[in-house]
């Protein structure tokens, strides 16, 4: 018996399946690039900048006053009190007390080139009236000719030792230019003659307070402006504040 050979197929046996292609990255320049936040807006939320200050205007500076102060001789001539001192030294030009008078009502309107001028005549026919040195010394002081001031009041106190109107003014002298420690020593000398000098007593405050004393200074002015409410304007009207 003759054995059949096996057929053979003619289709070759399915392939295995091929594997999946790999997944290769994807290029880094094609990377979508995340979206730029945007610029914090560090500007807009600050405060808008103030504008700067205005500046300070300084305080005012004390104005003493000046040999030009005060009315005119023209406008003083009217006064009635002047006017019979100015025809009493008419009539005798050497009246020293007429000249002193009318030097001290002068003085008190605050014409004081008009006053010194009369101090002076007083002084030429009495060298040693030591009132009239005492108010000359007081005038020069308020217009600021310091140096005259002291010889005057030096001269004024050589002549009557303790003069308390002198210290007084001596005092000032001193205050005004900046010879605080010898001011003190005046003021107290006149306070310890008369305790209720209301000047002294308001001129130690400020001498003291200048030489650091401010809470001995800020008593003195207290009780001197308790006794006179107006201290403290008269002495700005000298020139010290």
């Amino acid at each position: 018996v003759v054995r059949a050979e096996p057929v053979v197929a003619n289709n070759p046996p399915p392939a295995p399946p091929a594997p999946p292609p790999p997944v290769l990255p994807k290029p880094a320049d094609a990377v979508a690039a995340p979206a730029p936040s945007p610029k914090p807006q560090v500007e807009a939320a600050l405060p808008p900048v103030p504008p700067p200050p205005p500046p300070v205007k300084p305080a005012d500076p004390v104005t003493a006053p000046s040999m030009e102060s005060g009315p005119s001789a023209a406008v003083l001539a009217e006064d009635p009190t002047i006017k019979g001192l100015t025809a009493k030294i008419a009539a005798n030009p050497d009246d020293v007390n007429a000249l002193y008078r009318r030097g001290q009502v002068y003085a008190s309107k605050g014409a004081y080139s008009l006053a010194i001028k009369d101090f002076d005549e007083t002084l030429r026919i009495n060298p040693k009236d030591v009132e009239a040195l005492n108010n000359r010394c007081w005038t020069r002081t308020v217009v600021g000719d310091l140096q005259g001031a002291l010889k005057d009041c030096n001269e004024a106190l050589r002549l009557r030792p303790n003069f308390v109107d002198a210290l007084d003014s001596r005092g000032l002298v001193n205050l005004k230019s900046g010879a605080v420690k010898n001011a003190i020593a005046d003021f107290e000398a006149a306070l310890r003659i008369n305790p209720r000098l209301t000047s002294s007593l308001f001129g130690r405050g400020i001498a003291k307070q200048r030489n650091g004393s401010a809470q001995e200074g800020a008593l003195d002015i207290a009780n001197a402006k308790a006794m006179d409410p107006n201290i403290v304007q008269e002495f700005a009207s000298y020139g010290v504040r």
